[in-house]
C-alpha cells in the first residue's frame, strides 16, 4: 500500500512570504495541526506545526517576519508513491508528502492511520485471517500453531483474540505491557464478566458481534491506561463470526501530549492576546512600529498623556519619527473625532507665516484676499495644531504664539479685536530649545509654555529592537506596491541592524526602497546595499583648521555638507534626504551660506 492511498488532503497551505502573523491566524483553528510551506511554484519547501508556533511565540518572533525566515521542518517530507510501513514507526506524527514534480498533494498522518485501522497492525490481522482459514493444522477454536503464535507475540501492538462467543483465547505480550494488566487472569474468561467486572471500560470486541463489522473506539482500563483499539470479525465459510481479532495501541502518552498542547495553546493565547493588547493600545496607527522596549515605554507614557489636553514638547534628532508620535498622540486622545491640523514652521516663508498661522482681515495688506482669510490655528479649532520645527519659528510671530498657549486666543493681520479659540498645541523640534533660549533666538517663557511634558524619542541607533520590524514593514509596503517578491538576506538584515543610522528611520526608509527599486534580483545582497557610500563622514580636518570661533566652524562644516549633498545629488529634494533634513530647510540653509565664501 503506498502513503498516497491512506494521505489526508490539506485544507491550509501557506507561502514563503506569508507572515508569521497569518500563519498564527490559521492554527487557531482547533483541527488544524500542521500546515505545508509552498513556494511560488506550488513546490513543498517545508512544514510549520502547532509547537513551531508556540516556540516562536515564547521567543518573541516578530509578527511581521516571513514563514521563510523561520527554521521550517525539512525533514519530514516523503514521496506519495512510498510505501507505508516505510513510516509506520516513525516518530513524527506528521509527515508532507509531495508528488514526482515536487508539488504538495496531501498530509500524511500516522495517527490518523490508527484511528482507520492501525496501518500495519491491519496488516498483520489480515495476514492472521488467511493463516487461520487456510492451515488446516489449527483447529479452529485452539490456537497452538508455532508460526501464528509467533506473528502474534511479535507484534508491536497489542493483540486480543476471542472466539465467537466473546470468549478469550489468546493474548500477546504486548498487550500485557500496554494495559497493565496480565493475561493468565483474563484467558478463557467472556468479555461480557471482564466488561461487568470493569476490567475494561467498554469492549470493542462485543460490538463487533453485535453489529457484525469493524469497530474502533477508545478504551481505558483497570489500570487508568488509555488506549485505541480495532477489532475485526473473522467469518467462517458460512458466514458466522467465529473470531474477533482486536489490535490495541498505547494513547496515553497521546492524551498527555494532548494536555500539554493545551496548556501551551492557553499560554500561546495570553501572550498574544498580551501582544495584541499592547497593539490596540499603542500602536493605533498602522504606520507607528516599535518593539523596543524603550519605544514602547515612551508609548506608554504618550497615552497617558494623549488623555489630557496638555502641551506636549517633542524631541529627537531629524527622522526618529516625531510626527507619528503626534499622530498618536491626536489619535488616542479626546480631539480625535476634530481636526488635526500640521504646521511646518520651517516651510513657511517668513514674510507669509504670520498670515498663515493667524489670518487677516479683508484689506490687511496689498494682494490680500477680499473677504479676508481665517488662519490655521481657526481652522483647527476644537482640534490639534502640531507645530513641527517649532526652532525654527521666528520671534516676532513666537509673541503671538504664547497669546494662543496662555489666552486660548488668536489676532488677525490687520484686525483689532481677538478671536477665540480651543486648540491642543503638539510642538516638535530636533533642535536645542534650552540653549537656544541663553542665545536669546527662543523665548524662554514661550519655551517654558511648551515645554509641560517633553517626550524624547529615542534614535534608532539607540533602539534597536525597531530595526528589522520597521525593515520588514517598509519591505511589505513596497512588495505591495509595485507587485515585487523581494526579501533581504540574513547578511543584509545584519549589516543593516549594525548600521549607525545618522538619519534614522528616513533614512532607513530610503535606504529601503532604493535597494528595492534598484536590485535586479528578488533577493537583496549585503553587496546591494549603499550605506558604505551614504554621506557621513567629513574630512578630517573639515576646512576648519584656521578657525577659532565655535559657532563658524559649525557654520562652516554645514555649508560643506549642504555643497557635497548638492554636488552629489544634482537636487534639492535628494540632496535633502541625504542629509536627513525637509527641503525647505535645505533651501534656506543654502541661501543662508549662498553668499558667504564657506560655500
Amino acid at each position: 500500500m503506498k502513503v498516497r492511498d491512506v494521505m489526508m488532503k490539506g485544507n491550509f497551505t501557506l507561502k514563503e512570504n506569508n507572515t508569521f502573523y497569518e500563519a498564527s491566524q490559521l492554527f487557531s483553528n482547533d483541527e488544524v495541526e500542521v500546515i505545508p510551506v509552498l513556494d511560488e511554484k506550488e513546490i513543498l519547501v517545508g512544514l510549520i506545526t502547532k509547537n513551531d508556533i508556540i516556540k516562536n511565540f515564547i521567543k518573541g518572533t516578530s509578527p511581521n517576519i516571513y514563514i521563510k525566515n523561520l527554521s521550517l521542518d525539512k525533514k519530514n517530507i516523503i514521496n506519495d508513491d512510498s510505501k507505508i510501513q516505510d513510516y509506520i514507526d516513525a516518530k513524527e506524527s506528521y509527515m508532507g508528502v509531495k508528488n514526482a514534480e515536487g508539488k504538495f498533494v496531501g498530509i500524511f498522518s500516522v495517527n490518523n492511520m490508527l484511528k482507520q485501522g492501525f496501518a500495519n497492525g491491519s496488516q498483520k490481522i489480515n495476514e492472521l485471517k488467511k493463516k487461520i482459514n487456510c492451515n488446516n493444522e489449527c483447529n479452529e477454536n485452539n490456537l497452538n500453531c508455532t508460526e501464528l503464535d509467533a506473528v502474534i507475540e511479535s507484534s508491536f501492538d497489542g493483540i486480543y483474540i476471542t472466539d465467537g462467543k466473546a470468549n478469550t483465547l489468546k493474548i500477546n505480550k504486548s498487550y500485557e505491557t500496554i494495559t497493565g494488566l496480565q493475561r493468565k487472569s483474563m484467558i478463557n474468561r467472556n468479555m461480557y464478566d471482564l466488561e461487568k467486572e470493569g476490567y475494561i471500560s467498554k469492549s470493542a470486541t462485543l460490538m463487533v458481534l453485535k453489529n457484525r463489522k469493524s469497530n474502533t473506539i477508545e478504551q481505558e482500563f483497570s489500570t487508568g491506561k488509555k488506549v485505541l483499539v480495532s477489532s475485526n470479525p473473522v467469518f467462517d465459510d458460512k458466514g458466522n463470526i467465529s473470531m474477533v481479532v482486536t489490535n490495541v495501541r498505547d494513547i496515553t502518552e497521546l492524551y498527555e501530549l494532548q494536555d500539554q498542547l493545551a496548556k501551551n495553546m492557553k499560554l500561546t493565547e495570553k501572550y498574544y492576546s498580551e501582544i495584541e493588547a499592547m497593539r490596540i493600545q499603542y500602536l493605533n496607527l498602522s504606520d507607528m512600529i516599535a518593539q523596543d522596549k524603550s519605544m514602547l515605554d515612551l508609548l506608554d507614557v504618550a497615552k497617558r498623556v494623549a488623555n489630557v489636553d496638555t502641551t506636549v514638547l517633542i524631541l529627537g534628532e531629524t527622522g526618529v519619527g516625531k510626527e507619528e508620535f503626534a499622530k498618536f498622540i491626536y489619535k488616542n486622545s479626546m480631539r480625535k473625532d476634530k481636526n488635526f491640523i500640521k504646521i511646518n514652521c520651517g516651510a513657511i516663508p517668513q514674510n507669509l507665516i504670520e498670515s498663515e498661522l493667524f489670518g487677516y482681515v479683508k484689506g490687511a495688506f496689498t494682494g490680500a484676499n477680499k473677504e479676508g482669510k481665517m488662519g490655521l490655528f481657526e481652522v483647527a479649532d476644537g482640534g490639534t495644531v502640531f507645530l513641527d520645527e517649532i526652532g525654527e519659528l521666528p520671534l516676532d510671530i513666537q509673541v503671538k504664539l504664547l497669546n494662543v498657549l496662555q489666552e486660548g486666543e488668536v489676532e488677525r493681520v490687520g484686525a483689532v479685536k481677538p478671536i477665540k479659540i480651543n486648540v491642543r498645541v503638539l510642538a516638535a523640534t530636533n533642535r536645542d530649545l534650552e540653549g537656544m533660549t541663553k542665545e536669546k533666538l527662543f523665548r524662554a517663557d514661550l519655551y517654558y509654555r511648551l515645554n509641560v511634558v517633553p517626550l524624547t524619542v529615542p534614535p534608532l541607533r539607540e533602539r534597536r529592537g525597531d530595526i528589522v520590524p520597521l525593515i520588514q514593514y517598509f519591505l511589505s509596503q513596497l512588495n505591495h506596491k509595485y507587485n515585487f517578491e523581494k526579501s533581504f538576506t540574513i547578511e543584509a538584515l545584519n549589516t543593516l541592524y549594525n548600521y549607525s543610522w545618522p538619519g534614522n528611520v528616513r533614512e532607513l526608509k530610503n535606504i529601503v526602497e532604493r535597494v528595492i527599486v534598484m536590485s535586479s534580483s528578488d533577493e537583496i545582497f549585503q553587496s546591494d546595499l549603499p550605506i558604505q557610500n551614504s554621506l557621513t563622514n567629513i574630512d578630517k580636518n573639515g576646512g576648519c583648521e584656521d578657525i577659532s570661533n565655535l559657532k563658524d566652524a559649525v557654520g562652516k562644516v554645514e555649508a560643506k555638507l549642504i555643497s557635497q549633498a548638492f554636488d552629489n545629488a544634482g537636487n534639492v529634494r535628494d540632496a535633502a534626504k541625504i542629509l536627513g533634513i525637509d527641503a525647505s530647510t535645505f533651501v534656506r540653509k543654502r541661501k543662508k551660506y549662498s553668499g558667504k565664501d564657506m560655500l
